[in-house]
């Protein structure tokens, strides 16, 4: 399947039409073949057949990733089970996983999406595309992968792990386009400074298309530094269809929604209300023309915005803006709720510090305490009282000026911080130890 650059930039009525067409067939479809959405519909007096308008779908139900749960693991197919061409998970590790099926309309869909984001890249027939995202249940690796290889580019299946390796056939294959996960990037990066290296030199990459994880403008900056290219972020999730439901462009100014297949609506995470275009809330997506799994209002509990006019790229598609986390990693100090990315932006504004870090909560006397873990840079003095102390404080200081809680801070030495192929583990949680 090839990619059809003249959708990317049709007058957005038109954009809309072709969502509204879509979703009512889709909603109809789930409602006549999927029990769950019939019971659901019902109750809440939600009648497919009268959608008349985009603004009709707020009338709908949401769907969240319990319901996804409650139903594991084909409870919400809306396809015979022979249509079903492949299968998908989520890890799992908060609870049972969700599961995604693919029919093969699904799996175009599916590259042509992340396709796009190798062409917002600059990328095409001339690139080699690196995939180091693991394959397999995870959505990444293939994702990207079917990416690529819609996009005509050359692609290498490397997946995750076996970092020297992957460092070997990035020097010497001329990989243009790496995509992983942004920590994974990094630690690539990093071991190749060790080995000797000079990524920015040795590799050849002109972009990196990297997701599955939130990252801070100066994380970006520093990456790009250390690779010398530009960093796309990636969105997606197992739930609606994996990476490529929005990706960024070269402008990297919000990432562009693949609105031909996907609607998406911005809510009040309190109380379900849709919010205007430019107000920041949770991210409630609605598929267009999925056919084995589609997904009517389903509740990401990521917390982002819709970006109020078109790109200076010249794509019509609408734009959310980067993470800011979701409504379930968001920690409440004090009363105050902090993400762990706006710990990272303060972070990153350290030299001695490194980009690796860990936010491990407990309680001490009923209140929640939080300590940042930070690693030090090689050449760091630990050795030194005054110096951790001196730089302790100031990240302490700037952290409660940032974000008005006091946060303890904790200097750790290098590389002691676990790497990962995959997502990097930013929450340590110790609560309920705590509690025992």
């Amino acid at each position: 399947m090839s990619i059809d650059q003249d959708v990317l930039k049709l007058p957005h009525d038109q954009i809309e039409q072709i969502q509204l067409d879509g979703i009512k067939k889709t909603a109809v479809r789930v409602y006549e073949n999927v029990p769950f959405y019939k019971n659901s519909f019902d109750e809440a007096r939600f009648n497919p057949y009268e959608i008349n308008s985009l603004d009709d779908l707020s009338k709908a139900p949401f769907i969240t990733k319990q319901d996804l749960r409650d139903n594991y693991p084909y409870k919400l197919f809306a396809v015979p089970m022979e249509d079903v061409l492949e299968i998908h998970m989520s890890s799992g590790t908060t609870g049972i996983a969700t599961v995604g099926g693919y029919t093969k309309h699904d799996l175009d869909i599916w590259g042509e999406c992340f396709g796009r984001g190798v062409t917002y890249a600059d990328g095409g027939p001339k690139d080699i595309v690196h995939v180091c995202y693991g394959y397999g249940l995870f959505t990444g690796g293939l994702g990207a992968h079917y990416g690529g290889l819609c996009s005509g580019a050359t692609t290498i299946p490397m997946s995750a792990g076996n970092t020297e390796r992957q460092i070997r056939v990035l020097k010497e294959m001329g990989s243009t386009i790496i995509c992983c996960t942004p920590s994974y990037a990094m630690h690539i990066a990093d071991t190749a400074i060790e080995m000797g290296l000079d990524p920015a030199k040795d590799f050849h990459l002109r972009a990196g298309i990297h997701g599955a994880e939130p990252f801070s403008d100066n994380f970006r900056a520093d990456l790009e530094k250390k690779l010398n290219y530009k960093v796309l972020d990636v969105y997606g999730l197992t739930e609606c269809m994996g990476p490529g439901v929005a990706i960024e462009c070269m402008e990297q100014t919000g990432l562009h929604l693949a609105e031909d297949h996907f609607y998406a609506e911005i809510i009040d995470p309190a109380t379900g209300k849709n919010l205007p275009d430019g107000e920041w809330g949770e991210l409630v997506l609605t598929s267009v023309d999925r056919e084995a799994q589609p997904v009517i209002r389903y509740r990401t509990k990521d917390i982002t915005r819709i970006i109020p006019g078109e790109c200076a790229c010249g794509r019509t598609h609408r734009r959310i803006d980067r993470l800011h986390g979701r409504t379930d990693d968001m920690m409440i100090i004090r009363g105050v709720n902090v993400f762990p990315s706006q710990i990272e932006d303060v972070m990153e504004t350290f030299d001695d510090v490194s980009s690796w870090y860990q936010i491990e909560l407990s309680t001490k006397n009923s209140l929640d305490v939080v300590t940042l873990k930070a690693e030090v840079n090689p050449g760091f003095d630990l050795d030194s009282v005054a110096s951790i102390e001196n730089l302790q404080n100031s990240i302490q200081a700037k952290l409660k000026t940032a974000l008005a809680v006091g946060i303890k801070v904790k200097l750790v030495e290098p590389k002691s911080i676990p790497r990962s192929t995959g997502k990097a583990k930013r929450v340590i949680d110790l609560r309920k130890e705590n509690e025992k």
